[in-house]
Order: structure tokens, then C-alpha cells, then sequence
């Protein structure tokens, strides 16, 4: 098996909606905000290679929405999907499974794209089986108001109309060493990847711990559907990690990929910090 990072891109959210309750003159220090308020993020995915399975977790926000959309983002940096992909001789067609962590826009928007003469939406990844979760699938396709802005149907519809979707659960071992932890603080059932690698285990957080600066365990995301439910889950998943000495990849923090824990006297925090190629 081999693990390779897939830089799709940096996009801005607010400061204050990423942190929730944290007050901004101490996440600031973390995230510096810009003259809106807005702070950079990477989408940052996983790419495993296991003998002929090629499996992509997570694939960013893509590329067929409007200038109005992006305006709202600011899409920003020369990382795309493909390129990335292109950096370690692959391409799109060479994914054979599409794991899906959960469907917001900036998670899953890479999986749909437009034909060559754009008239029809239409896969990405034309070989491969998409995976999602049952319980959020339908959580996404009948959207709470909260967070309809973030289930878009054009990233989701077409997946299932092609025959390409699939589900799975916290019981699914996609290939041997890789299994899939079920949280429900930030969305209904977000899966996460828990991959076994040379000597450690992998944990993919999406967005259940996106940054560095998300490890104090109130930090939690203001855009979190069961914010009690995610102190929880993070409590649980950072002291499994620790234990373990896990190595935790994050999806979203603009600068550092992975980490190892220690525990200090203001709780679990990051030990050491290195690229994914480095383990």
C-alpha cells in the first residue's frame, strides 16, 4: 500500500464561522483572518494505492461552478485535483473507488463535471465505484435548511443517476486495512477513513478536527449540526490517537498534513508535524 497526498486547492471561510464560540482575538493567532474576516484553508485529499485498487478519498470542490459561487469562496492557489493527481502519474480515469467522507460542496464538488461541450453533468471519475453513507445520503438529498447551502444537487444527483454510487458503514472494510469510523457532531454520518500504514494508523478527519488549531476540544466549527456531539467525538477519537500514537491527517489546515499527539496541561496537543510522505 502507498498514501499520497492530493492537493485540490485553497478557499476561504469566515473566521468566526470555523470557530464557532472561540473568540476571534484568540483564533486569530491560528488562522489570520484577511480584511473580511476570511480565512485560507487547504482541501486536502487522499489518494491509497493497494496492488489495482486505486482509492480517492474526498476530491475538493471542483471546478464547473459559476464565477458567483467562487466569488463567495475565493478558489485561490495553482493545486487542482488533476494536477495533483498528474504529480504521481495517475489520472482521473485510473480511480477505481471514489470514498465520499460526507457530501458538502468542498468535499465532494470534483465528482461531477461537465461533458466537453457542457450540456451534461456527468461523473469525474468514469471507472470508479463511489462510495457514500446510506443514513447521510439521505440526510443530503433531503437537506435541513442549515445546511442546504452545502448540499448542492449537481455534486450529488448525478452520482446516483449514473449507477456508480454505493454504500457503506462503519462495518465496511473497503480493502484490508481500511476501515471507517461513523461521527455525527458535524453532519449525519460522516465517515472516516482509518487507514493501517507501515507502523502507525492513518485517521482522515475531514472535518471533524479540520486544522491544527481545531485540536482544543471546544474549538469545534460553528457550521456543526451537534456541536455537543462533536466535543464528544473529538474527545474519544484524540485520546484513541494518543493512546495508539496515531497519526492524524488533516483535510483542511493551510499549512501542516500530519501530526502526532502528547499530552500537555492544557490537554492533548499537537507533538510533531510533517508531510505524509514522511511517515
Amino acid at each position: 500500500m502507498k498514501l499520497y497526498t492530493i492537493n485540490t486547492g485553497h478557499f476561504k471561510l469566515d473566521g468566526g464561522a470555523m470557530f464557532g464560540v472561540v473568540p476571534k482575538s484568540i483564533w486569530n493567532k491560528l488562522n489570520p483572518a484577511d480584511e473580511n474576516n476570511m480565512c485560507s484553508w487547504a482541501m486536502r485529499c487522499l489518494l491509497i494505492e493497494d496492488g489495482n485498487r486505486l482509492i480517492l478519498v474526498d476530491n475538493g470542490m471542483g471546478n464547473k461552478q459559476d464565477a458567483k459561487f467562487f466569488g463567495y469562496y475565493f478558489l485561490h492557489g495553482n493545486d487542482t485535483l488533476e494536477k495533483s493527481l498528474n504529480a504521481h502519474g495517475f489520472t482521473s480515469n485510473d480511480i477505481t473507488d471514489m470514498v465520499l467522507t460526507h457530501l458538502h460542496f468542498d468535499h465532494c464538488g470534483g465528482s461531477i463535471t461537465y461533458n466537453s461541450d457542457r450540456t451534461k453533468l456527468e461523473p469525474a471519475f468514469k471507472n470508479a465505484k463511489y462510495y457514500s453513507n446510506k443514513k447521510h445520503w439521505d440526510w443530503a438529498v433531503n437537506p435541513n435548511p442549515r445546511e442546504k447551502a452545502s448540499f448542492l444537487k449537481e455534486n450529488i444527483l448525478p452520482i446516483q443517476e449514473s449507477g456508480q454510487l454505493n454504500f457503506i458503514d462503519s462495518s465496511t472494510e473497503l480493502i484490508p486495512g481500511l476501515s471507517f469510523l461513523e461521527v455525527n457532531g458535524h453532519t449525519e454520518a460522516m465517515m472516516l477513513p482509518l487507514i493501517k500504514y507501515k507502523n502507525t494508523t492513518v485517521a482522515f478527519l475531514a472535518d471533524l478536527i479540520p486544522s491544527v488549531g481545531h485540536l482544543p476540544i471546544p474549538y469545534v466549527m460553528g457550521y456543526d449540526t451537534r456541536p455537543l456531539e462533536t466535543l464528544k467525538e473529538k474527545d474519544a477519537i484524540l485520546k484513541q490517537a494518543l493512546d495508539n500514537n496515531w497519526t492524524l491527517f488533516f483535510e483542511h489546515d493551510p499549512i501542516t498534513e500530519c501530526i502526532n499527539l502528547e499530552r500537555t496541561e492544557k490537554g492533548i496537543r499537537k507533538k510533531d508535524g510533517y508531510l505524509l510522505s514522511e511517515i
